[in-house]
């Protein structure tokens, strides 16, 4: 974080729509500079929990909304048939239910389909980053999307598996198997062409699951987009590259980034803890640890305590005043 970064509120709240429910994270830094909102949706089956650097990062600009939308991170399965979609609705109730005003919208992964279908519908929506966007339509099998996402977890950190296992069980096999048809036959390509908002486009230099020939496809299906690489990062870009994203999605909002780039890894990833212990490194895998626990009792007060704790630790770890 920068040295003029300030603390961040963390807040979880619900918003019910159609008999399902999603779990929204809400953090906003002290006096934030901009009341424009970033709204984060995950990827399949994982939760809110990897946007833990990029979220109060964003957070110093503006409000941040990041979902764990229904049948994810311990929320309750809906009836519905999970189609991006289903998703997109729940996406646009929480913006309905919070009152948001052309907010940003990120996705990463899964999240990308579900954020493509939001910007279809509404055409009001100026800006939006579409992270590691899947499916690769001449991949478009579960074989082949298995190999590509074995490829790209080779790059990926111990710490960074561990939180999407967590996730992945609490998703449960059969949820996540519901869920990845419907994921391969969606066509972005197709539906990116009926969005009008600029879109940025981000992937890692190492993500196979989103590789360089999709992006391009994407890029020129677009009205405006905007296509942007991390060196050295795979699919998971939103987490250890994390302060490299925000920068990119910061000018891309501001309107301050050229049309195709790569980024350094020295200059995306997230630095060493400058104030780290054993002690505190131990306080904050107990905390993921208890917020796992408390989802999977459906103990909504548990998880949001442990999100709170574990946001101040983060604090600590990085500044150190607090």
């Amino acid at each position: 974080m920068p040295e003029t970064a300030r603390p961040v509120d963390v807040v979880v709240e619900h918003v019910r729509f159609a008999g399902a429910m999603t779990r929204v994270t809400r953090m906003q830094a002290d006096d934030a500079s901009h009341e424009r909102a970033f709204v984060l949706v995950p990827g399949v089956g994982v939760s809110a929990t990897y946007f833990e650097f990029l979220a109060p990062t964003l957070a110093q600009r503006g409000p941040v909304y990041a979902l764990d939308l229904p049948g994810f991170a311990g929320m309750p399965r809906p009836h519905e048939q999970p189609t991006p979609q289903y998703f997109a609705d729940h996406v646009e109730a929480v913006v309905d239910r919070y009152g948001l005003v052309d907010p940003v919208l990120l996705g990463h992964s899964f999240g990308t389909q579900v954020v493509t279908e939001v910007l279809a519908r509404r055409p009001e929506l100026r800006h939006a980053v579409l992270v590691s966007p899947v499916v690769n339509e001449a991949e478009a099998t579960l074989v082949r999307q298995g190999v590509r996402f074995v490829q790209s977890s080779a790059r990926e950190s111990l710490h960074l598996a561990l939180t999407a296992l967590s996730a992945y069980m609490l998703c449960g096999v059969v949820y996540f198997a519901t869920v990845l048809p419907h994921m391969l036959r969606y066509r972005l390509s197709d539906r990116i062409r009926s969005v009008d908002a600029a879109v940025l486009l981000l992937r890692g230099e190492f993500d196979r699951s989103s590789p360089r020939r999709f992006h391009n496809r994407l890029f020129e299906s677009a009205a405006d987009a905007r296509r942007w690489e991390i060196r050295g990062a795979a699919h998971s870009v939103i987490n250890a590259h994390a302060i490299g994203v925000a920068e990119l999605v910061q000018r891309h909002v501001d309107g301050r980034l050229p049309r195709t780039g790569r980024m350094p890894e020295h200059e995306a990833r997230v630095p060493p803890a400058h104030h780290a212990d054993t002690v505190m490194l131990l306080r904050a895998f107990g905390s993921r640890v208890s917020e796992w626990i408390s989802a999977v009792r459906r103990d909504e007060g548990g998880v949001a305590d442990a999100k709170a704790e574990h946001a101040r630790l983060l604090w600590r770890a990085y500044r150190g005043d607090r």
